[in-house]
């Protein structure tokens, strides 16, 4: 019986024919000059380059359409691994094109996996969802999916037999979700109230550690970037009940929940003073002798690590309530540069390059709609040689590093205390 013949064969079969444009009884190839043979020489590459483009780009588009398959797969296992796939390739590039024409199909996958799955599985579910919603952009599409998923979502994050890590995860995506899609308003504050009513119950805890410390921290972060889009007059009326509630999270055990609630916070105070030029808070000595003691905390009875992140965060959070100041950043990539240069739009970068991981630069260069959040226009026009030139190699990458590590140790070593040669003075 005959092998059937494989694909990739095919695909070389095509680059072989459009890099042979001529046929053999051109009489035109004899009378070519020097000049001109250099050229076609060149178009002859260039051609091959689009070709050897081109392929790769099927075998890619068919390797996903595989993985979307696998995730209506029986077995758990294959499921996860799909979904890890599917969620690795849209965090990676731009598939506008080939997610509009499937987006129905990897949206019922999507839901199934969400029913279906536990906790690994649902967890890779509502980021798929959420790079799903960034791929279409805000618009029909992806508010289809936001209607579709949002219901799913909530129930697992009010499920108290689901797995702590997929309620966290949906808390997370079901907030950044709406953040892209959502264009009723009630969308927006239904699902705000869904995740105010899951960190409000940190106020309440008794020193405020429990287990579902870190799905109060997500709820407290989705919430306050959904907080930054809503009407000016509705933040004010969350701004009067949370802000002072919120100072009781700051005596947590948790170091990341008091380091939510103090960046919470500033991104509060932040949105209130634009509001309102005249903006007075009543307990504002209070609160600030409370920073100041989170930002020069020295118990020994927490981790050192602990003591150094939340001493450098508090630093900022108190310049942000006492002074309405803020530490700017700039943010490289490609041949661009982005200011981050207040408290919302530092929650917004954080939030997505969360999700897109080592793939934000990309978006960042190449996806019209994270462009547009952060205000940077309509993405240049660069090829994707142009992109692969600007990634540094892993031997630059490693001599940077290395650069950076030994004048760091050198400019630590000056400020190391030194024992004292004490056989000097004998």
């Amino acid at each position: 019986m005959p092998k059937p013949k494989k694909r990739s064969a095919r695909a070389a079969g095509g680059r072989q024919k459009n890099l042979c444009p001529f046929s053999d009884d051109d009489s035109s190839l004899e009378t070519m000059s020097q000049c001109s043979s250099f050229s076609d020489a060149a178009s002859y590459q260039e051609d091959g380059a689009e070709v050897d483009e081109m392929a790769a780009q099927e075998d890619f588009e068919f390797k996903l359409k595989g993985l979307i398959e696998l995730t209506m797969d029986k077995s758990a296992k294959t499921r996860q691994a799909a979904l890890e796939g599917l969620k690795n390739a849209l965090a990676s590039k731009i598939l506008c094109d080939f997610i509009l024409e499937r987006r129905l199909t990897i949206t019922d996958s999507i839901e199934r996996c969400l029913k279906k799955g536990k906790g690994e599985e649902q967890r890779i579910a509502a980021a798929l969802a959420c790079l799903l919603c960034c791929q279409l952009g805000s618009g029909n599409e992806s508010e289809e999916v936001f209607k579709t998923l949002s219901p799913i979502l909530k129930t697992i994050i009010c499920d108290r037999g689901a797995s702590i890590q997929a309620r966290q995860a949906c808390a997370t995506y079901l907030g950044l979700c709406c953040f892209i899609a959502a264009d009723d308003i009630e969308d927006l504050y239904g699902t705000m109230e869904c995740l105010e009513n899951i960190f409000s119950k940190q106020y309440r805890s008794e020193g405020g550690a429990d287990g579902c410390s870190a799905l109060h921290i997500q709820a407290l972060q989705s919430w306050t970037l959904l907080l930054t889009i809503c009407h000016t007059s509705e933040a004010k009326k969350k701004i009067d009940v949370h802000l002072p509630k919120l100072p009781r999270l700051l005596s947590c055990e948790d170091v990341n929940m008091r380091i939510t609630a103090g960046e919470t916070m500033a991104v509060l105070f932040e949105i209130a003073r634009e509001a309102d030029a005249d903006f007075y808070y009543e307990d504002l000595e209070p609160l600030t002798q409370t920073l100041k003691a989170l930002a020069t905390d020295c118990n020994k009875y927490r981790a050192k690590v602990d003591r150094r992140k939340q001493r450098s965060v508090f630093r900022d959070v108190l310049r942000a309530v006492e002074d309405g100041d803020f530490q700017a950043e700039m943010i490289r990539f490609g041949r661009e540069r982005m200011h981050i240069d207040c408290w919302v739009k530092r929650l917004t970068y954080d939030v997505f390059k969360e999700l897109f991981g080592s793939g934000m630069q990309l978006h960042l260069l190449t996806n019209g709609f994270l462009r547009s959040i952060f205000e940077l226009g309509p993405p240049l026009c660069l090829s994707a040689a142009d992109i692969a030139a600007m990634k540094t190699s892993r031997v630059e990458r490693h001599m940077n590093n290395s650069a950076a590590f030994k004048a760091r140790t050198k400019a630590r070593s000056k400020l190391r205390d030194k024992r004292a040669d004490v056989g000097e003075f004998f």
